[in-house]
């Protein structure tokens, strides 16, 4: 680990940078980025208890600090499950979601007495009352907005409810709550928050009338992590929680942000391992960005097949910094593309960017890769596993240490380096 000062920032990324002779692409995680997020959190939503999604990002010190800050945690896998316990999280702070769980998943939840499972759908229920029997249900609720978002159906609609609450109540498994999701991509979260809160409400009342304990609110995930936007999912979710969920109903309300805690926290360093240079005419370009219809394609050693793999779901890849390059008036610069190693035409990572030009061995380092970057790649990728370097700014450290956050593993597995000049 690097403990810095935080204007020394850039100099320990330099020195990592170096340090890599064969030019592999790594990842940087400031950890006190996540207790930034935190501090955030707590200052916006107070009231919202914040569940951990482990799939968004599931390295071992990005959950040794979220479990020392309280965090619930929202398991898919036996392996996450295993990670998070490891972490001394209690069963209690654990719920194991999942579409379709393996039968092996829920067996190894009832046998660690992880108690809240989420159920969509009556094939569900049906394993998990033979597996677990004295599982706490959250039933998966459908929104239009996740709906507008997927081609695949998600959730059970408000209509269905009623069956799979009278199913599980004949079945003897216990209810307790509601989750549902709304995307970041909505665009109006006051209407969709409405309709998805009202829903819920209904969903309780119908548990609340068979005689089941309804005590759980998950509204999802869905955060940027901007603290704008939080605001803005704030001020949609207030007044109908409010109305419908006040504090005195005694309902325990959940959120799951995953990519507002970890997408700031990490940067991608990739290195340029290839280069063309092409002719085309750009129309868009302004008058003053025109330099002869040059472009250059850059390729490099990771892409949508590795870290970058959120391309192929529609996600957009900001356009990097280049490292050492200090872009000025006169630097020229020039339209490029840049392109993973695979030869694939689907992988491109940034379809243009003005850059300027770049040599074979340069980094291009990229913000905000925290989120779904760090799992195990396939064959196209250069490599099965980025390594991580972490890094912390002193005050952070001072402030995590003051907060009772525990850096036990991530000081095991590295070195405390002085980043001084």
């Amino acid at each position: 680990m690097l403990l810095m000062d935080t204007l020394q920032s850039r100099l320990c990324l330099h020195f990592l940078l170096c340090l890599q002779v064969e030019k592999s692409a790594f990842m940087v995680g400031d950890l006190g980025a996540l207790m930034q997020q935190h501090v955030c959190w707590q200052g916006v939503v107070p009231q919202i208890q914040p569940y951990y999604p482990v799939k968004c990002n599931s390295s071992p010190a990005v959950v040794e600090v979220l479990a020392s800050l309280g965090l619930g945690f929202i398991c898919t896998t036996k392996s996450e499950v295993s990670l998070v316990l490891e972490h001394g999280v209690p069963p209690e702070n654990i719920i194991l979601s999942g579409v379709c769980k393996q039968l092996a998943h829920i067996k190894y939840a009832a046998k660690n007495n992880i108690q809240h499972l989420v159920c969509e759908n009556e094939a569900e229920l049906s394993k998990i009352s033979r597996l677990h029997s004295s599982a706490k249900l959250l039933l998966q609720l459908t929104t239009e907005a996740h709906a507008a978002e997927t081609s695949m159906a998600f959730g059970s609609s408000l209509k269905s409810c009623r069956h799979l609450l009278e199913a599980a109540k004949e079945l003897g498994v216990q209810v307790v709550g509601v989750t549902f999701h709304i995307p970041s991509s909505c665009q109006d979260l006051q209407q969709a928050y409405t309709h998805a809160l009202s829903d819920a409400r209904c969903v309780f009342d119908m548990g609340l009338d068979l005689g089941f304990n309804m005590s759980i609110l998950d509204i999802g995930g869905g955060f940027t992590g901007s603290e704008f936007q939080l605001k803005q999912v704030e001020s949609a979710v207030k007044p109908t929680l409010d109305a419908y969920f006040p504090p005195l109903s005694g309902v325990r309300v959940l959120a799951q942000p995953g990519t507002f805690y970890v997408a700031s926290a990490f940067t991608l360093a990739v290195s340029v391992i290839g280069k063309k240079l092409v002719t085309c005419q750009w129309d868009s370009l302004a008058q003053d960005e025109k330099n002869d219809n040059t472009e250059f394609l850059y390729y490099m050693n990771e892409g949508v097949y590795g870290p970058f793999s959120c391309k192929l779901l529609g996600k957009s890849i900001t356009a990097p910094s280049v490292h050492k390059h200090v872009l000025c008036a006169e630097k020229a610069v020039y339209p490029s593309s840049l392109w993973g190693p695979s030869l694939d035409q689907l992988d491109k990572v940034v379809e243009r960017c003005l850059l300027p030009e770049l040599s074979v061995g340069d980094w291009l380092l990229f913000s905000n890769m925290g989120a779904y970057a760090l799992e195990e790649f396939t064959c196209l990728s250069s490599s099965s596993q980025l390594p991580v370097y972490y890094t912390v700014s002193t005050s952070d450290w001072y402030e995590m240490q003051e907060a009772g956050v525990a850096l036990d593993s991530a000081m095991k597995n590295f070195s405390l380096v002085n980043c001084s000049v």
